[in-house]
């Protein structure tokens, strides 16, 4: 196995013979950690783009705009309107090939007017294994994901970004809002505004990693184990439960299975197994 020196020099070269990049910029642990590379061997020749949405938190683009500006790259900003593709707010399984779509069509227009001939997301190794109906768009795009051609983990990407003092390098994992509600759920941009708003409440009690499933009325918190002991044991419960009936939730439940990447994809590996 490739050791995770290699692999950065191997990423750093792969990047540098591109000679100009356009980064999908998220401001997620990947994408940050392949923007402050493509700078660093590539200087000026990189362009960062991030798609502003309903299913992107207004915090994530406040985020982006300050990392890029720290890294300084130059960054646009663009409308995405995933919304209102049909088919993609019936959240069907393969939800996320209709974002990818409208985001890469809009990301090619762009390198083709910069004269730029390469879009980079940050797709890592780890992702192969989970359902990213997403990578089909990327590879009907041409989209290069370098991280995942070099072999580099999640866990990698987290330890080489500290060494780059990357204020990411132990962001909690991050998915776009769509990605709270079941498959099938209709998606709506009341509902988006009502996961953000649960979310942000969440945020000021410091917990390690969080998600609010929108479940109709119900609202199904995941959090990480400890963080789950903090709200079971002081008055933090019943600030969430307060707040949560604020916003339109009839009940409000803790998962006790914690906090687990795609945890909506459960149901889909279940069917797998009937079938």
């Amino acid at each position: 196995m490739m050791k995770t020196e290699e692999k950065y020099q191997r990423l750093r070269q792969t990047i540098a013979d591109m000679g100009s990049a356009l980064v999908a910029f998220s401001a997620g642990v990947d994408s940050t950690f392949v923007l402050k590379v493509a700078h660093d061997v590539l200087g000026d020749k990189v362009l960062a783009v991030t798609a502003r949405s309903v299913t992107y938190p207004a915090t994530e683009l406040q985020e982006a705009r300050q990392l890029a500006a720290s890294i300084g790259v130059r960054h646009r900003v663009v409308e995405s309107k995933e919304i209102n593709i049909p088919g993609f707010s019936n959240n069907p399984p393969n939800r996320c090939y209709y974002c990818k779509t409208e985001l890469y069509d809009i990301l090619t227009d762009i390198a083709r007017q910069e004269g730029i001939p390469y879009i980079l997301d940050g797709t890592n190794y780890d992702d192969i294994r989970d359902h990213r109906p997403g990578m089909k768009a990327t590879e009907e795009h041409g989209v290069r994901s370098p991280l995942k051609e070099v072999g580099l983990t999640k866990d990698e990407i987290r330890l080489l970004s500290k060494r780059l003092n990357l204020p990411t390098w132990d962001k909690p994992s991050f998915a776009c809002l769509s990605s709270r509600f079941p498959y099938g759920d209709k998606i709506t941009v009341e509902k988006l505004l009502m996961v953000e708003a649960a979310e942000n409440f969440l945020r000021q009690f410091k917990f390690k990693q969080l998600r609010v499933r929108h479940h109709d009325k119900i609202a199904r918190i995941e959090l990480g184990k400890e963080d789950m002991i903090r709200v079971v044991t002081t008055d933090i419960g019943d600030q969430i439960v307060a707040k949560f009936k604020e916003l339109g939730y009839t009940y409000v439940t803790l998962d006790l299975q914690g906090y687990r990447t795609g945890s909506m994809n459960e149901v889909l590996l279940q069917l797998e197994m009937v079938h």
